[in-house]
């Protein structure tokens, strides 16, 4: 199981920052998307089971947007991360950039109209398995910039999903679907968090589609 490792992905970000992006506008793309086929083989590994219920959930249960080093949080991180030419001040926050949302494809050149998008929602993850986690293996899910579970959105996009899982709600780009499916799997493999039958068949729906 991969492990968040927040200090070796802001040291490889510092260059990132330093250097810049390259020219043109850039789709997000968080890391560590796995291929078709391996999505397949951690879908199949899943445990299948009706979803908790939502009792006890908090935000405040997910500490998120940790501190990442130099002035940086994790939301600044992905924003930096996922954007084009981002310009950021002392503090971190970006002045400047674009950010093509790959949920809609729409482009945003503001960082108040971009959202970071939980993947997999933290309410969702609560349901299927972080209820019983500790704080701290929910604040390490809440700010992973190892796996494919934090990426730059239109603030609306992101807003309309809510915690809504893959049978309730997909990215408005059907061309996106396979990536968004393999992105979602990952993460539910990588923090062994369960699904229920009717998430599987639209995930699985979503694959054949790659």
């Amino acid at each position: 199981m991969r492990i968040a490792r927040n200090s070796l992905i802001v040291l490889g970000l510092s260059a990132l920052f330093t250097t810049g992006l390259a020219t043109g506008t850039a789709v997000a793309e968080p890391p560590n998307i796995p291929s078709e086929t391996t999505a397949r083989s951690e879908l199949a590994a899943l445990t299948v089971q009706a979803d908790g219920t939502s009792t006890g959930y908090s935000r405040d249960k997910f500490p998120h947007w940790d501190d990442q080093g130099g002035s940086c949080n994790t939301r600044e991180v992905v924003l930096k991360r996922d954007g084009t030419n981002v310009v950021t001040d002392s503090s971190c926050a970006a002045t400047s950039g674009t950010w093509k949302s790959p949920y809609d494809g729409a482009t945003w050149t503001a960082a108040s109209d971009v959202d970071i998008d939980h993947v997999v929602p933290l309410a969702a993850a609560w349901r299927t398995g972080a209820s019983a986690w500790t704080t701290a293996k929910r604040e390490a899910f809440a700010n992973d910039l190892t796996n494919p579970q934090l990426i730059a959105v239109t603030d609306n996009v992101n807003q309309a999903k809510g915690d809504k899982s893959p049978d309730e709600w997909k990215p408005p780009l059907t061309g996106y679907w396979c990536t968004y499916a393999k992105m979602w799997i990952d993460v539910k493999y990588e923090w062994q968090l369960t699904i229920d039958s009717a998430e599987k068949a639209a995930l699985t729906e979503m694959l054949d589609r790659c």
